[in-house]
């Protein structure tokens, strides 16, 4: 078990929210992790279909306390958010990851059409905390009343379900790692939501 004494006070924060390299800074012995990976985007709706797609997935989410005293860098990946256009399925999320210590896996893309949900991303942090991500709304036809929102994450929001009575495109997610809502037809092909990116912040310790 890692932990942080106490007197150990917090210094600093470094925050990523697109891919590069952590250095630890001089005296910093732990450093306490969150991520999470981007979310899928929505699927786009069908042409000449009166539905709505399915949302996209939510990125999965890690915490972690680790003793850097032997590590000088770490490599940080940030996953994109999914995209998507008319008459296909949202993209995948893009994987976060803070070297081999955690990984967050990226929101499923929605599926176009009705009828098959989105799976959100897991997470993998080898003792620490792992969320999975909410998984993105179910598509639906226009007489019913639920389907098509995106995920949400513990760091974002998927996008609300549109207006139903117009064909319109998904709303994006927001934050981090929300996913996209669906594609609304009205007979015509529109494309979902995107997911929103990840992000991986540190904080750092004596």
């Amino acid at each position: 078990t890692t932990s942080i004494a106490a007197g150990s006070g917090f210094q600093s924060q470094q925050i990523f929210t697109s891919s590069g390299t952590w250095t630890k800074p001089a005296g910093i012995t732990k450093i306490y992790i969150r991520g999470c990976a981007g979310g899928g985007g929505g699927g786009g709706s069908r042409q000449g279909y009166n539905e709505v797609s399915g949302g996209g997935g939510a990125g999965g989410y890690f915490e972690k306390l680790i003793d850097v005293s032997s590590v000088s860098s770490v490599s940080v990946t940030i996953g994109a958010g999914g995209t998507s256009s008319d008459n296909v399925a949202g993209s995948a999320g893009g994987d976060t990851s803070f070297g081999s210590y955690a990984t967050g896996y990226g929101g499923a893309g929605g599926p176009m059409g009705y009828g098959n949900y989105a799976g959100g991303g897991n997470a993998s942090s080898s003792g620490g905390i792992e969320i999975r991500g909410q998984f993105g709304g179910l598509g639906a036809n226009p007489n019913n009343t639920n389907g098509g929102p995106g995920g949400s994450s513990p760091l974002g929001n998927g996008g609300p379900l549109g207006n139903r009575s117009l064909s319109r495109n998904g709303v994006d997610g927001t934050g981090y790692g929300g996913g996209g809502s669906g594609g609304f037809g009205g007979g015509g092909g529109q494309r979902g939501g995107y997911g929103s990116d990840g992000i991986v912040m540190i904080m750092e310790y004596k």
